[in-house]
């Protein structure tokens, strides 16, 4: 008779501590949940992607690099896929763009203070909660076969009090879910300057010999704002990329604002030589005769010295 006494009690422990280990269950999902909030985690198989997400698009409102569209962004992908392929890591590429364009140019801040406890929280307390359940709701083994399982003194209290945890457990995590994307952020960040952004980016570009796709972002850049050091630039790109009527419309209107220019005068010498104008001569004499010590001086010299 024993026996059969204790069957509906074993039964309803072993009831019990499936449930137990169901509400752990579903306090692990999601707390991973608002853990992965907290740090904006992704999990998408496309690495550029992942990177790109976590970046902030100069030229756009409230888009980041992977979902914008812009030229701008499209040059800052391939600079994440370049990197990518190089062996770098998140961590480094994100840091290479700081370094160069600032902390705005990141969609969210580093983790840190209040940040950080969206990780420890979470974690410390479901290790605590379930070392917690195993010694309140784990029931007790017989001391003979067929004998009674009778509950411990206070387990009617310390059940309690588990249930009162896991209900608190359940509400710190759905706050972490919550607030995850408020905590320790700086309410309406700037952007970073898309032209500095653009030019600095496209400066990159010629560092790698990729002049056109350089000369593709200063012209981006001139549209938003108009600057012969810019346009200096892209005419200098042109020229090294092989378009010597492109380089040449642009140092004439850097000309244009400023006639005795150095530099305008020796990009126009150089394209108007690449097309072979009979001009190119007269203007490099000219940029000579203006700027004797600059440092392409003595290659002009050569040049000039060779065609003679």
């Amino acid at each position: 008779m024993a026996g059969a006494a204790g069957g509906p009690a074993a039964v309803g422990m072993r009831w019990r501590a499936a449930l137990a280990a169901l509400v752990l269950i579903a306090l692990v999902t999601g707390a991973a949940v608002g853990l992965l909030r907290s740090t904006g985690g992704s999990g998408g198989a496309d690495r550029v992607r992942e990177v790109a997400a976590g970046l902030r698009c100069p030229a756009c409102q409230g888009e980041s690099v992977a979902d914008s569209r812009s030229p701008i962004a499209a040059a800052m992908r391939q600079v994440v896929a370049d990197q990518l392929a190089q062996g770098r890591d998140r961590a480094e590429i994100r840091r290479w763009f700081v370094q160069r364009y600032g902390p705005e140019v990141l969609t969210e801040p580093p983790a840190h203070g209040a940040t950080v406890l969206l990780w420890a929280v979470p974690a410390l307390t479901l290790l605590g909660a379930g070392y917690a359940a195993l010694r309140t709701l784990r029931p007790r083994r017989p001391a003979a076969r067929g004998a009674a399982v009778r509950p411990a003194p206070g387990g009617r209290a310390a059940r309690r009090a588990w249930w009162a945890g896991a209900a608190g457990l359940v509400s710190l995590v759905a706050a972490v879910a919550v607030t995850a994307d408020r905590l320790d952020r700086p309410p309406q960040q700037p952007p970073a300057d898309p032209v500095a952004v653009t030019v600095q980016l496209a400066r990159d570009l010629e560092g790698q010999d990729r002049y056109a796709a350089a000369a593709q972002l200063y012209r981006e850049a001139l549209r938003d704002r108009p600057d012969d050091t810019v346009r200096l630039r892209l005419a200098f790109a042109l020229l090294r990329a092989g378009d010597a009527g492109a380089a040449e419309q642009a140092a004439r209107e850097v000309l244009a604002h400023t006639p005795d220019s150095p530099d305008g005068l020796l990009v126009l010498g150089l394209a108007q030589r690449g097309a072979r104008s009979a001009e190119a001569t007269g203007t490099l004499r000219r940029f000579l005769t203006l700027a004797p010590e600059h440092p392409a001086a003595p290659e002009i010299k050569r040049l000039l010295s060779a065609g003679s």
